[in-house]
This record gives structure tokens, C-alpha cells and sequence, in this order.
């Protein structure tokens, strides 16, 4: 805004500035002629002895007066006059001294600026035509421009013969700087910066709230409905949000419910399954019931777990995360597992500390479970929050690395719990990274796989 408003006023003053000063010169040679004219009525109304006093004691600031013979005289000996008349500072010309006095002085203050001379004044020197509205001077009159028409004169016939003089001199603003407009353009500026800072605040603050709201929704906190205010278009964005998450949150709740109603229900009928179960008499064809009983309520338990997880509202909490990686390490070393945690920096981060336990836990036992060891270390971006877990396994092909996070999907062809699991934990990591805004993604080393939790910084 502050931009446009410079660039307008000043295209504006660019085309009206010669204008400007056009119409601060006609006015004051208009006053000029007015004035003339009426000292004149006025000094042919006096005693001779007298004329010359008036006409002197009638001059101003950028105006002198004075009473000559010649009626009709050279310009350039009257400019030099004129220059010589105002040398004179108007106190000291008032006071009936015709002395120039030193321009420093406070009583030697005259309209020249220092180091004017004569031969400035005589610059641009011509005889010009009357204003065509002064009817009240004599047809004889007769004018002129000097100083480049910073100054103008007027030479009146008197009734005797005589010419009464008239002399103006003001030197001109040079450049815009030395008018009122760039305090006035200065003031302006500051009276819209206060609209502006005023109005944007107006506008940005819902959005920062709907901007923050926004973040703390894609971590998977929970988001007090935004207060919807403001301008129209931010109002009906916040009224957007609300009824969004409104709708996201009754959509993973029956979601939830349902697979928890599913888990719960399947437990009754696996039960019924496994009395029967036991009252076959061939001991290999019960063996296969049973474990294929247990399988089914293991996928089951596994099931209700990730309901639960998805339905707790563990809160959000800072923490030290390279702390709590240490630690899920050295849980995992305590019970015989070759874990190996490489340390860094400390890392303050807002998390659910529960389900990215959880998360961790899960890479780094897959990682033991095919390659025997795991190696942890966290990496810090600009950007990201890296939680790293490598080993030196087998590894997963590259054209099933999506598939491994589907539910219930193993690589492990002979299905059986001890060696491969249900399925579910990948799908659990993944969901609770997704949660706190990340992601879980998985590249090939050589030899092994690099599991990496990725989180926001």
C-alpha cells in the first residue's frame, strides 16, 4: 500500500509540478498589479514631499517600492536598481536607512539568498504583456520578468511625469523537497500504515489461529473449534474447518467403533470354534484347528489393539525424543535383543510419546526379527526429525514396499506368529507417524533396509 501511495503521489506531482509553480508565480505577479495599482491612487493623492516616503514604506518582505524620472527606462539598469533596493533589509528600509547591512545579521535578513548578484537577477530578463484582468492600471504600464520569473516588476505612469516602480523577487521552491508535500505525504503514510497494520491484523490473526489449527489437526492433536470471526471470506474458511474436523472426527470414530464391534463380536464364535475344536478325536486334524483358532484370535487381539490405539487420546506433550529412543533401545537390550542406539544431539518434541514408543518398537523388533540386530540413530533437518532403524537383512523388494503396510500382509510365506507376526505392526507404525504428521518410509540398503520415521521439525 505504502508502495502504490508513493508511486501515485509521486506520477501526480510529476505531471502537476510545473503547473504548480506556474500558478505561485501568476498569483503573486496578479497581488503584484493589484498592489501597484493602489499605491499608485494612493501616492497621486499625496504632496510631492511625501510620495517618495509612502512608496517606500509600502514595500514587504519580497516587494520594493520606490518613485524615479525616467518613464520609460532601460530593463537593465532598472533590474540592477532593484537589486540594490533589496540588499536592503525591509527593517532597515522601513526605518528610513538605505544602507545594506551584513546578511548574517538577525536585521540582515533580505528576500536573495547569499551569494546572489546582480548578474543573477538580469537572467531571463523580458518585457511581458499586462494581466488581462488588471483594467485598473494605466494602458502605459508597463511590466517585466527577471531571475528566470523569479522576480517581476511593474512601472506605473504617474500624473507628473513620474513612474512609480515596482519590484518583486521570491525565490521559487527548486525541488518538491522544499514544499509542504513530503510532510504532508510523510503524514499521509503513517495515517494508512495504521489502517493497514490495523486491517491486515484484523485479517491475519484468524488465519493464523485456522493455520495453526490446521497443524495441530494434521499431528492428530486435538483442536478446540476455531471462532469464527473476522472478515467474510476468513469467517466462511474457519466455519470450513470446523465442520471438516467435525466430519473427520465422526468418520475415524465410526470407523473405530466398528472395528472394535467386529474384534469384540468375533471373540464369542472363536471360542464356540475352540470347544468344538476339542472334541475331534484325530490329534493332527485338532492340532490345525487349534492353530488356525489361534491365528484368528491372534489377527482379533490385534485388531481390538489397533482400535484402541486409534481411539485413545493419549495428550500431546514435549519431550526429550533422543531420550526416548535411548530408552526404547535399551528396553529391547535388556530382554536379549541386539539393539544399538548411536547417540546425538537432544531433541525437544511435541508428540504423543506413547504412540511414537509404540511406532519405534515395532521397526526396530522387525528389524531383529529378520536380520538379527538393529542399529538407531536420529537425524536431524531443517525441515524433518529423523528416527532411523538399519539392518543388514534380507530386505524387502522393491515392487512390495507399499504392500508391507497394508493389514494383515506378510512376506513371511509360512504365517506363523513366531516368525512373522500378525501383520499389523508396520500398519500401526505407519498410522501413528501418519498421526503426528509424518510418515514411515522405507529404501534399500546395501545389504539390509533403512526403516525411517519422518516427522515434521
Amino acid at each position: 500500500m505504502l508502495v502504490a501511495l508513493f508511486a501515485s503521489q509521486t506520477v501526480g506531482m510529476c505531471i502537476s509540478w510545473d503547473q504548480f509553480i506556474s500558478d505561485l508565480r501568476a498569483a503573486a505577479r496578479t497581488e503584484l498589479s493589484s498592489r501597484a495599482a493602489a499605491v499608485a491612487r494612493l501616492v497621486e493623492t499625496l504632496p510631492p514631499a511625501l510620495q517618495s516616503d509612502i512608496a517606500r514604506v509600502n514595500s514587504t518582505d519580497y516587494t520594493r517600492f520606490w518613485i524615479s524620472e525616467d518613464p520609460t527606462p532601460d530593463p537593465e539598469p532598472w533590474v540592477g536598481e532593484a537589486f540594490d533596493r533589496f540588499k536592503v533589509p525591509l527593517r532597515t528600509l522601513l526605518n528610513g536607512s538605505g544602507q545594506a547591512m551584513p546578511a548574517g545579521s538577525p536585521a540582515g535578513r533580505t528576500p536573495l539568498p547569499e551569494g546572489t548578484t546582480a548578474a543573477h537577477l538580469l537572467e531571463g530578463m523580458a518585457w511581458t504583456a499586462a494581466p488581462a484582468d488588471r483594467a485598473d492600471l494605466p494602458a502605459r504600464a508597463l511590466y517585466l520578468d527577471f531571475a528566470e520569473r523569479n522576480g517581476a516588476g511593474v512601472i506605473v505612469p504617474l500624473n507628473d511625469g513620474r513612474v512609480l516602480n515596482v519590484a518583486f523577487y521570491k525565490h521559487f521552491m527548486p525541488s518538491i523537497w522544499d514544499t509542504h508535500l513530503p510532510v504532508s505525504l510523510a503524514l499521509t503514510a503513517v495515517l494508512v500504515s495504521l489502517v493497514g497494520v490495523l486491517t491486515v491484523r484484523r485479517i491475519v490473526q484468524p488465519l493464523r489461529q485456522l493455520t495453526r489449527a490446521a497443524e495441530m489437526l494434521g499431528r492428530g492433536e486435538a483442536v478446540t473449534p476455531l471462532r469464527e470471526c473476522g472478515p467474510d471470506d476468513i469467517r466462511r474458511t474457519a466455519e470450513g474447518f470446523n465442520r471438516m474436523q467435525e466430519r473427520l472426527h465422526r468418520f475415524v470414530e465410526d470407523r473405530t467403533r466398528m472395528l472394535a464391534a467386529i474384534g469384540h463380536d468375533l471373540r464369542t464364535p472363536l471360542t464356540t470354534l475352540r470347544l468344538r475344536a476339542e472334541l475331534v478325536e484325530d490329534p493332527d486334524l485338532q492340532e490345525r484347528m487349534l492353530d488356525t483358532i489361534d491365528e484368528m484370535q491372534a489377527m482379533t487381539e490385534a485388531t481390538l489393539s489397533l482400535a484402541r490405539q486409534e481411539t485413545s487420546a493419549e495428550p500431546t506433550r514435549t519431550i526429550d525424543l533422543s531420550a526416548l529412543v535411548e530408552s526404547v533401545c535399551d528396553d529391547l537390550a535388556e530382554i536379549g535383543q541386539s539393539v544399538v542406539f548411536i547417540g546425538g544431539e537432544r531433541v525437544n518434541y511435541r508428540c504423543r510419546p506413547e504412540g511414537l514408543r509404540r511406532t519405534i518398537r515395532n521397526l526396530i523388533e522387525n528389524a531383529v526379527r529378520y536380520a538379527g540386530r538393529a542399529e538407531v540413530r536420529l537425524i536431524t533437518t531443517r525441515s524433518t526429525v529423523e528416527i532411523v532403524v538399519e539392518d543388514d537383512g534380507p530386505g524387502i523388494p522393491l515392487d512390495r514396499m507399499e504392500e508391507v503396510f497394508a493389514p494383515f500382509f506378510r512376506l513371511e510365506a509360512s504365517r506363523s506368529r513366531e516368525t512373522g507376526g500378525v501383520g499389523l505392526g508396520l500398519s500401526i507404525a505407519r498410522a501413528i507417524a501418519r498421526q503426528h504428521g509424518g510418515d514411515v518410509v522405507l529404501s534399500l540398503r546395501q545389504p539390509g533396509l533403512k526403516a525411517a520415521v519422518v516427522l515434521p521439525a
